[in-house]
């Protein structure tokens, strides 16, 4: 077994109910992990790929990644912040406004934010005079999060820490778990975690990538190894009702271009369950998400952009026309690979402190300012931060009105220039 093999384990059992009854449903090419940056070209070409492919069970119907890098090398070199995330501030306000609506946060109430990462999402809690409590285990994003006054722990969720904050702080009156719910490969340990924190009348709140927009979408960009679940609610009602809880209320949200937030108590707890849980699990079983031949058909999907995005930027190539790429953002090594862009792009234009100045993981491909898309107008500029696609072909009229062209890779591929789309 090679060093790198080492730092990956394959289960061969559903996350959510222990069936061994997987099966791999999207085939794709291993990839580096994203948030990889090295000073060094050959050092960053030289990263080990991991798989991620993506599978079904077949007896619960959930769709998640069976190989799981080890936790302390996922996580020992993280570059992304949620307050640096555009729109993510603003989405946490509102989150903050819907949870205020659903349960009374007086002064001192206790709010736990699984995966808090650096802290934003409860600094509003903590403006409300709520007592607030973070968990991650990325050092640079805790070091942000306390620095800022939020405390935090640098740790993972595990029964004997839930035990703790409980003996030391109370029950909590809200748990979140927000764009996390989906990392965990013990979804069973952290729910119980979940458990154990919250008070009799408390809820939690999670927010995840749903599989419906994963799937209309063509979301390829978010498959990557941090996405181990890719949630969607019939599993979700059984796996939490196993575990003595139970979702009241699901909403379907646009950030990151389509994600689920959930609303979930101690089962049997004060509040009734709201008929958008009945309504979505109707619109999942007519949609067949729990389905094989539906995965299977997203991944016939997939291959058709990858093929069509190979061939153009193959061409270009060809025609001696330079292509660069928009965002050195964690779906990058995802679109590098899957869109078949190893060694077709010359630079990467990003602003991240910690990322201009390094090479992308995989590829070694230089990471330079923003301000080098005009002084250098590649001829074509693939959006590697897909979620931010529009924003950025807005903010740069001044690139396209000089000749330039941006590429947005899903859920179609889209070549557009000064006058808008271009057909290809």
């Amino acid at each position: 077994m090679s060093a790198a093999d080492t730092r990956v384990t394959h289960r061969t059992t559903c996350r959510l109910c222990n069936a061994s009854e997987v099966e791999r449903v999207v085939d794709l090419d291993p990839i580096p992990l994203s948030e990889r940056y090295s000073t060094d070209p050959k050092a960053a070409a030289a990263l080990p790929r991991f798989p991620i492919d993506v599978y079904m069970c077949r007896a619960c119907g959930h769709v998640q990644q069976l190989d799981v890098i080890d936790p302390d090398y996922l996580w020992s070199s993280y570059t992304y912040y949620s307050g640096d995330a555009k729109g993510m501030p603003e989405h946490f306000a509102q989150i903050f406004e819907k949870v205020s609506r659903k349960i009374d946060l007086a002064e001192g109430t206790l709010v736990v934010d699984i995966g808090s990462n650096d802290g934003s999402l409860l600094k509003p809690f903590k403006q409300a005079k709520c007592r607030v409590l973070g968990i991650d285990p990325a050092v640079d994003a805790v070091q942000r999060a306390n620095a800022a006054g939020i405390p935090t722990l640098q740790d993972y969720m595990s029964p004997a820490l839930a035990e703790r904050i409980r003996a030391e702080h109370g029950p909590a009156k809200v748990v979140c778990a927000f764009n996390v719910f989906a990392h965990a490969d013990d979804l069973s340990s952290m729910v119980d975690c979940i458990r154990t924190l919250l008070a009799p009348d408390g809820l939690f709140f999670f927010e995840a990538q749903y599989l419906q927009d994963i799937i209309d979408g063509v979301l390829v960009a978010t498959l990557f190894h941090e996405h181990l679940s890719h949630h969607s609610v019939k599993p979700l009602i059984a796996f939490l009702d196993r575990h003595g809880l139970e979702l009241i209320a699901v909403e379907r949200a646009r950030i990151q271009h389509g994600s689920l937030v959930g609303t979930v108590q101690v089962k049997g707890g004060p509040h009734p369950i709201d008929a958008s849980v009945r309504d979505l699990l109707a619109n999942e079983d007519e949609r067949r998400l729990d389905q094989v031949e539906t995965l299977r058909a997203f991944g016939a999907k997939v291959t058709q952009l990858r093929e069509r995005a190979s061939s153009l930027v193959a061409q270009w190539r060809a025609e001696g026309k330079t292509v660069a790429g928009y965002g050195a953002a964690r779906s990058g090594p995802t679109l590098i690979t899957q869109f078949g862009l190893k060694s077709k792009l010359d630079f990467i234009v990003d602003d991240h402190p910690q990322k201009v100045g390094t090479y992308e993981s995989g590829d070694g491909i230089p990471v330079v300012p923003t301000a080098e898309l005009i002084k250098r107008m590649p001829d074509y500029t693939i959006i590697l931060a897909w979620v931010h696609s529009e924003l950025i072909i807005k903010n740069n009229r001044n690139y396209l009105e000089r000749g330039g062209h941006f590429v947005v890779l899903c859920p179609s591929t889209r070549v557009v220039d000064k006058d808008g789309d271009v057909q290809i």
